[in-house]
């Protein structure tokens, strides 16, 4: 093999630095989110996504957001979320409605219903949080982890696909 074939055959693959820290990552993703959705469903009969949602208009002036701003904010392609919104307020949960600022968009609105199912949930998701991520965690590296994940997260908005959030918390 040519030393240029044996380059680009390298650069196909991660370092093993790189590995290690990508195969911790998708660890912890996703053992968190099956702690996190486990732990939510039993205490209060919601979905990791659903406390997503919520938790992203309980954050924001009029609890209200247009679909496409609250899909960029969570992550979330925006058909998936108008499907999950539709769900939800069959629960209760939220109100879609066109909004009033362009009839044309779609809004999703926090409920009565919504606002007591993420009070009530928060609690026992920031205890699970607390103990299963941070618990982890020691405190030296607290402000570096925090550090890496910002910056990563901020290459990801710049060059990635989904529209940078409009709100950032």
């Amino acid at each position: 093999m040519s030393p240029k074939q044996d380059r680009a055959r390298s650069d196909v693959w991660l370092s093993r630095s790189q590995l290690r820290a990508w195969l911790a990552f998708m660890g912890v993703q996703q053992r968190l989110g099956y702690e996190m959705n486990r732990q939510l469903q039993a205490d209060s009969e919601l979905s990791l996504a659903d406390y997503d949602v919520l938790n992203a208009l309980s954050g924001v002036r009029e609890e209200r957001m247009q679909v496409g701003a609250l899909a960029a904010q969570i992550g979330w392609e925006r058909s998936r979320l108008s499907h999950h919104a539709k769900r939800m307020q069959s629960r209760g949960l939220v109100q879609c409605d066109l909004a009033a600022s362009d009839r044309r968009a779609t809004e999703i609105r926090l409920t009565p219903g919504g606002r007591r199912a993420i009070v009530h949930a928060a609690p026992g998701h920031v205890d699970l949080v607390r103990h299963m991520f941070f618990g982890g965690l020691p405190k030296e590296l607290l402000a570096p982890l925090s550090e890496a994940l910002e910056a990563i997260h901020e290459h990801i908005v710049q060059h990635g696909t989904l529209p940078a959030p409009a709100f950032e918390p």
